[in-house]
């Protein structure tokens, strides 16, 4: 499979970036440091193989559980 390259907004600063997706690996939990702020931003690819599709859900991964 080939890279997929998208658009993400950083939920730190909000600034709009490119990101390159490697979905020939599975599954993946990352993180990817924004270019503006720095701060980390935390990645999860999921693949839909029933629906053929690639899931990228993006966060900031400071919310707080009680």
């Amino acid at each position: 499979m080939k890279l997929l390259s998208r658009a993400i907004s950083c939920p730190h600063c909000g600034h709009n970036q490119h990101v390159d997706i490697d979905p020939s690996s599975g599954d993946q939990d990352y993180y990817h440091d924004c270019r503006i702020c720095c701060n980390p931003i935390h990645m999860r690819l999921h693949l839909d193989e029933s629906r053929k599709c690639v899931q990228l859900y993006i966060d900031a991964d400071d919310e707080q559980y009680y």
